[in-house]
């Protein structure tokens, strides 16, 4: 057998190995590495941070982002456990914090450590729209993106030695493949931007927790159309990780029907905002 087809089974072998499927969708992802190395290596990157951080003083906004964002992880744990999913409850300790900061921005890191700043709140109408911001930063951490990103940075610069590497728990290289997921030291922020297919598939995520946690979904439509917009709808889907607004709220339009019907409940009645300052978003 030539040396090329070799590699090749041993990369298939690697990657079936590995693979596990995201919960509510079912895609099937690459998983090389354990929970337990991703949660220590991203807990180290978002202690630092919140270090580095200043602590929001808007104590009813901060209020606000803690109330909507432990209600939806609360319907998120609930269906995990409904769900034959109860041993992946030991990964999450929610945490989530507003920071005093003008950038329109919030990031999740693994085991549900979110933060959000303290621009990106002047956007929001009601207590909906925070939802799916929210609802979509749990749906990264829910479908483990970062665990998918390292493992796909491993297969990429280890080949065949990917599974012996992330099942070994090396800690010298999965920190440094963690230092390339996590943008530390560089120009992007805390969190490097995930792929268009890791957004896309958290917009579809969110949109299913924020409906279970009782938000109503149709506020996402109402929200991505408002940043359509304040962009002018001028995204160039090709040149970014995230979905363009157009495709964005088409896939959620197209979505909102079957969410509804399948986990629609109670709605919660909106909270209303006076503040609409609006500015550039960047949401992970």
């Amino acid at each position: 057998m030539k040396i090329r087809n070799i590699l090749m089974l041993l990369l298939a072998v690697v990657v079936l190995s590995g693979c596990r499927s995201v919960a509510i969708t079912g895609r099937k992802q690459l998983n090389l590495v354990s929970d337990a190395d991703v949660l220590s290596s991203s807990l180290t990157q978002y202690k630092s941070f919140m270090n580095s951080a200043q602590v929001s003083s808007e104590k009813v906004q901060s209020e606000t982002v803690t109330r909507v964002g432990k209600r939806i992880a609360a319907a998120t744990e609930k269906y995990l456990s409904e769900n034959g999913m109860q041993a992946d409850l030991q990964n999450y300790a929610w945490e989530f914090n507003l920071v005093k900061s003008d950038e329109i921005n919030a990031f999740c890191m693994p085991g549900g450590k979110i933060v959000v700043y303290e621009g990106i709140m002047r956007l929001f109408d009601n207590d909906d729209e925070l939802a799916v911001v929210l609802g979509h930063e749990v749906a990264h951490a829910v479908a483990k993106h970062s665990n998918e990103r390292m493992s796909q940075q491993i297969l990429q610069q280890y080949g065949a030695q990917a599974l012996s590497i992330g099942l070994s728990g090396q800690s010298y290289q999965l920190q440094s493949i963690a230092n390339q997921v996590y943008g530390i030291g560089s120009q992007v922020g805390v969190m490097l931007p995930f792929s268009r297919k890791h957004e896309s598939e958290a917009d579809y995520m969110g949109l299913v927790l924020m409906t279970m946690a009782g938000y109503n979904p149709d506020y996402a439509v109402t929200f991505w159309k408002k940043m359509a917009a304040k962009s002018g709808g001028s995204q160039n889907e090709i040149m970014s990780t995230h979905p363009s607004d157009a495709r964005r709220v088409a896939d959620i339009q197209k979505n909102l029907p079957e969410i509804k019907s399948k986990y629609g409940g109670q709605q919660q009645p909106t909270q209303q905002k006076t503040q609409k300052k609006q500015r550039e978003i960047i949401i992970h």
